[in-house]
Formats: structure tokens, sequence, C-alpha cells
């Protein structure tokens, strides 16, 4: 054991775990970048950082195998060390997720008497806005949205809103995100699809929704799907823009607003997404030129507010302890503010000053839970 591991191995610093997967090429998965940023912040901040695998965790022994990161030599080495204080997940898909290993760890980790795990599972999209639209303060920000069952579902919507989207329940990062939007010639309706593939759009136009209907099927296979109205985003140079929002919980246990980033769509793309040809813009810049400066102020005011109604609901009704989420939410052409999508495991922010936020808050509310860990009753 190096100086270096027993110098921390020594150390009385509340403990961090970051929870992912093992890997058959690398010790373990995930953003590596990542993970030292957080062990590099705790360090600055006062906690003791390391990874360790769904694997390795056995709960009836003492120790459990661990990696811990040297920045002098830039290496990774593999140490028994006690329990974690607090685990922070960052399990990578939810294909592993869904693992039943998995599963049961997740479900024994809540369980432990000291351990505290918080953002145990990935968000369904159904079910978020089925919470959402559960109480008065979240209900407004809320698209018509249902589940995607059959062809009656895509009738209905489309003859009340002339632009439709299809979401997958457990996508993520605009991955399988399909558009419709319903026009007509003098003769008959008309039904152009855009399916968004990587950075490029494939465009159909279909007269009959039995033939729409037929497209849509194959696309859509075994995944489940939502259909919700088609909002009409403000743009910006004639290309729309949303705002990823980033809520976290603060050192008193507090949700608290760590940042509001803008996605501008990129010029081929049906979503605001980076990795479907998105760019990062500023909020301030893109919701003036729309609105004014002052009723942009205020906008950025109502997100503020939008988000925490958002978390607080979300972390209610999924009766878990919730440390973190970003969230899409868009500002249509009046200003009214929409709800898309909440993520559980957050990908990182690229502006500097939300990352830098970002990775202190998840050390400093780490930091909360450790000091307020479970009591075993006797």
């Amino acid at each position: 054991m190096d100086l270096y591991v027993q110098e921390l191995h020594s150390s009385t610093q509340p403990s961090i775990a970051i929870l992912t997967m093992p890997d058959e090429k690398r010790p373990f998965r995930g953003n590596h970048y990542n993970f030292i940023d957080l062990i590099r912040c705790g360090k600055e901040l006062g906690a003791f950082v390391y990874v360790i695998t769904v694997n390795d965790v056995k709960l009836w022994e003492r120790k459990i195998k661990s990696y811990v990161y040297n920045p002098t030599t830039k290496t990774w080495s593999e140490i028994m060390l006690p329990l974690p204080d607090v685990i922070y997940n960052r399990i990578p898909t939810r294909k592993d997720e869904l693992h039943p290993e998995v599963q049961q760890t997740v479900q024994s980790l809540l369980r432990h008497s000291h351990i505290r795990l918080f953002n145990p599972f990935f968000f369904n999209k159904w079910t978020l806005f089925e919470w959402l639209n559960k109480t008065k303060q979240t209900k407004r920000f809320i698209p018509a949205t249902q589940r995607l069952t059959s062809q009656n579902d895509v009738e209905l919507f489309l003859k009340h809103y002339s632009t439709v989207y299809l979401k997958p329940v457990r996508g993520k990062a605009g991955k399988g995100i399909m558009k419709i939007e319903a026009g007509s010639s003098k003769t008959k309706a008309s039904y152009r699809l855009i399916i968004q593939n990587f950075r490029k759009s494939h465009i159909s136009v279909h007269t009959q929704i039995s033939k729409l209907w037929g497209v849509l099927k194959e696309q859509i296979g075994s995944e489940d799907y939502i259909i919700q109205q088609g909002i009409k985003l403000s743009s910006y140079q004639n290309r729309p823009f949303d705002l990823r929002v980033l809520v976290q919980k603060n050192g008193k246990g507090s949700w608290s607003l760590s940042g509001i980033g803008a996605r501008v769509a990129g010029k081929l793309s049906i979503t605001t997404h980076v990795p479907r040809g998105g760019s990062i813009d500023e909020p301030d810049k893109l919701l003036s030129a729309t609105f004014g400066k002052e009723t942009a102020r205020s906008i950025l005011l109502k997100v503020k507010k939008a988000a925490y109604s958002i978390a607080r609901r979300i972390e209610k009704a999924s009766g878990h302890t919730l440390g973190e989420m970003s969230m899409d939410l868009g500002i249509d052409t009046s200003g009214q503010i929409w709800f898309f999508e909440a993520n559980s495991r957050p990908m990182k922010f690229d502006e500097p000053d939300i990352r830098k936020k970002s990775l202190e808050r998840i050390i400093q509310y780490s930091l909360y839970l450790s000091k307020t860990k479970k009591i075993v009753s006797g």
C-alpha cells in the first residue's frame, strides 16, 4: 500500500462512495473524469471520496473493495475500506439498474441502518407526468401527455394539436423522439413525421393515420412511449431553445438552484439536446432577445420557483431521498413555462460556473447526510 493510500486509509473524514458498475476492461464504468473532479472537490471540502461497484457491495462484511485516486501518479488503487457514510449513486444506465442483482443491492442499501444513499433510481417519464399532474402547484407546467397505446391516441391528439411529440418513457438525451406535424391541402389532410436519427432527421409524409401508425409501430417496437402536445417554443435566430435547470440539495439539506443553462436546437434537429446537434447558450441573452430584459428577468425568477416546486413534488411522490436533478423547461412564445423532463442522474453541465457549483453541492449535501445519519433503534 503506497503512502498516499495509507494517508487516505487513516482519514477520519466523512466518507462518500460513488456507486457504479464493474467493467471488463477497466476497474469500473462511468465518467472517470467526473469521479476525479468529485474526489478533488471532496478533498477541498473535507470529505473522503472514492469509488465502489455494485458487485463489491457486501453489507454483511465490515469492509468493501474500493478504488481511490492518486492525482500525483494519475492512477487508481484498489483498497479495502470500511463501509461509507454516504453513497452517491452513479449507476450509468437504466439497463444496468434493471438487473435483479443491482435492484437487490440498491434496496439493501436503502434499508441499511447507517448508510445514506440518495437518488436510488432513474426517473420514468410517464410516472413523472402522473406525479406532477396531481398537484395544483405543478400541474400548470405540464403539457397534455398520455401513454401511447394505440392509433386512437395519435388521432385524438392530432385533432387537438397541430404538433405532437412521441417520446420513449425511458429515453435519454433525445434518443427515440419523434415529431408529427398535422397539415392539410385543399383536398386532404397530411401528416409530416420527423424521426430524429443522431444529427439528421428523416421526414416522411402520410395522408392516412393508419399508414402513419404503421410506421410509428415499426419505430417504437417494444418500447414504452408517451404522446405529448407540441409546444411552440421561443426561438433565437429561427431556432427553438429551452432551458436546462440544475437543482441540488445544499449543505443544509434544502433544494437550491445550482444554475440555468440554455440549449438551442440544431439546424436539422427536433430537440435541443447537444448530442443531437443542439448548442449551448446563455438564458439571459436568448430570453432578452425574445422578450426584452425586464421580462426575461421575470421569466427566470418564475423558472427558479417552478424548478423548486417540481423538485419538491418529485421527491415527495418518489418516496426516496433525492439530492439532485436536472430538468428541461421550455418557454413558449407567450412566456409560459412548460416542463418536459427531469433526470435523476444529471449529465455534466459544460458551463464552468454551474459545473463548479454542482460538484460542491454534491459534497456539501453528502456531508449534511453524514451528520444526520440514521440512528439504530435499540
